[in-house]
């Protein structure tokens, strides 16, 4: 057995993997002495983009996303390639989804979306200084840029029309480092 805060875990078994999710379930002792299972989702650690310009606008994604079945904005977001510096998965994914470069990125920290069983942590970003190109988006991408003024995106936040956690942090986590913005 081998103990795993307040529980123990008795067996551990791979149920599926594929290039971006890995599911484990696990025989248990539940910290109240009985027997069960409890089954963790591994999702590949990512990084969470917010574009801002000089004038503290911010430029956000907004495209369908399968998992929820709706169009959704967000700030850029991508997954960390084995061997990958998080800053340049941060780089290459803002140049790809909204052909935006920066000079400087303010790196905010880890957040993580999930804790419960999901384990998904997400570095957060904020680029400046930007230049602006072309997007270079994969076959499964239709991503439309969205600009809006920093403080338009914190509303956003709060009333619901930015749903995606990791973004939600990311923008407020701004707005208190960046107040002037």
């Amino acid at each position: 057995m081998t103990p795993h805060g307040p529980w123990k875990i008795v067996a551990s078994q791979e149920v599926y993997r594929d290039p971006w999710i890995q599911l484990r379930k696990d025989d248990v002792i539940r910290p109240d002495g009985h027997a069960g299972t409890f089954s963790v989702v591994h999702l590949k650690a990512g990084v969470t983009v917010l574009a801002m310009d000089d004038a503290g606008n911010v430029f956000l994604t907004e495209e369908f996303h399968y998992g929820v079945g709706r169009t959704t904005l967000e700030c850029v977001s991508g997954g960390i390639e084995a061997g990958e510096d998080s800053v340049l998965t941060a780089q290459r994914e803002m140049r790809e989804e909204l052909g935006i470069e920066a000079r400087r990125w303010d790196d905010l920290g880890v957040v993580d979306p999930f804790t419960s069983s999901i384990v998904s942590p997400t570095r957060l970003y904020v680029a400046r200084e930007l230049r602006f190109g072309t997007q270079e988006l994969e076959g499964t991408e239709r991503i439309r840029c969205v600009k809006l003024s920093l403080t338009e995106a914190v509303a956003a936040v709060m009333d619901g029309r930015i749903t995606h956690a990791p973004s939600g942090v990311l923008i407020l986590k701004t707005r208190l480092m960046f107040p002037c913005s």
